[in-house]
């Protein structure tokens, strides 16, 4: 009797169990395999994992993106791989080599299409964009203007071709906006600017279907932002994650920045205002520690790197990370000014030693 009794409540405790982690978020999912061996059993179901990612992604949802996450590798794979944060503390010293060779692979056929766009954007918990993008845009037979052209992926002007066309996308009051009466109000308080930045997370998931591997490279937190820029109605908001370009870049590293623009729709009185903001802009390019904007061949070659760049689940080896990239960069601005004085220096010196040495000779 007492064996028959602890099989059945086995058996009701290992349903009971399912029951509970299956609503699970996916951190929480994933401190439960460590628990013990019955929730590792039940843990590694990937329809668990399906579940989790479609309700974090709402775009894994499309047929095609899941068909996608399965061939490399599974949703519990491509959850572990894209939840975490991307971190690279490694910021060396720059080192001015010009003479760094690209990967013969550059020149396969399907290079550009093996890169995957997977982008959603939440503000306070709700999804309100989503978008895949399949390969490089305008990148099919030359591919003259990736050597020199500065490569950005610009999202409301990018089209699949699918004929699907989007509508405006916009957040209000519904959304959780707070409503303000005037910008004049908001440019001293700020209330809509701080809902923004803080209630917006974003993913920018890039997948390579030929090395099976995927990042998310916007890191789901605002690294930074401008209010009332380039006008009092326009807010920016800026994402991204610095990334290793060893023997890519003569500096080494590079940063992703996704940028996020808003326009800021304010008028009325009391219960007749309104609040609105449009979203203009979502776009993601790569800069070196220089500022200059790198070109599509050095870009792809940034973020195929990526891909097995480190991670974390600690937001703030992220900040750690970009701090340790705006002090490099100031570093190397500073040094920079320090060589242009001494040649300047140096010319005006050199100028006037001909200038004496002409007198000289005329006297």
């Amino acid at each position: 009797m007492s064996v028959a009794q602890a099989d059945s409540v086995a058996a009701l405790s290992s349903d009971l169990f399912y029951d509970i982690i299956r609503r699970l978020d996916g951190a929480s999912l994933a401190r439960a395999s460590c628990a013990c061996a019955d929730f590792r059993s039940i843990v590694r179901e990937e329809k668990l994992w399906e579940n989790v990612c479609q309700s974090l992604w709402p775009s894994t949802k499309r047929n095609d993106v899941r068909n996608l996450i399965l061939s490399i590798g599974g949703f519990r794979k491509f959850f572990a791989d894209c939840f975490t944060l991307i971190v690279n503390k490694d910021v060396p010293l720059v080192q001015l080599d010009m003479n760094l060779l690209y990967s013969e692979e550059w020149m396969e056929d399907g290079y550009y299409g093996d890169f995957i766009s997977i982008v959603d954007m939440r503000f306070k918990d709700k999804t309100i964009y989503s978008k895949v993008i399949w390969g490089i845009a305008d990148s099919d037979g030359d591919h003259s203007w990736f050597y020199n052209c500065p490569f950005q992926v610009d999202l409301l002007r990018f089209s699949n071709g699918d004929g699907d066309h989007e509508g405006e996308v916009t957040l209000s009051p519904a959304d959780g906006l707070p409503l303000i009466s005037s910008i004049e109000k908001e440019r001293k308080d700020g209330t809509l600017w701080r809902e923004l930045r803080d209630g917006t997370k974003l993913s920018w998931i890039v997948v390579n279907k030929k090395l099976k591997q995927a990042a998310n490279i916007a890191n789901w937190f605002p690294l930074g932002g401008q209010r009332h820029w380039p006008t009092d109605r326009d807010f920016l908001i800026r994402f991204g994650s610095i990334l290793p370009a060893k023997d890519i870049l003569p500096c080494q590293v590079a940063e992703c920045i996704i940028v996020m623009k808003f326009k800021v729709d304010i008028g009325g009185d009391g219960e007749e205002g309104h609040t609105f903001l449009k979203l203009t802009e979502l776009s993601m390019q790569l800069e070196d520690m220089g500022g200059a904007h790198l070109n599509g061949r050095n870009s792809l070659l940034v973020l195929k790197e990526a891909l097995s760049c480190r991670r974390s689940r600690n937001y703030g080896e992220v900040l750690e990370s970009c701090h340790l990239y705006s002090k490099a960069q100031s570093e190397m601005k500073e040094e920079k000014m320090r060589i242009e004085n001494r040649i300047d220096r140096l010319f005006i010196l050199s100028g006037i030693a001909a200038f004496i040495s002409f007198w000289c000779y005329v006297l």
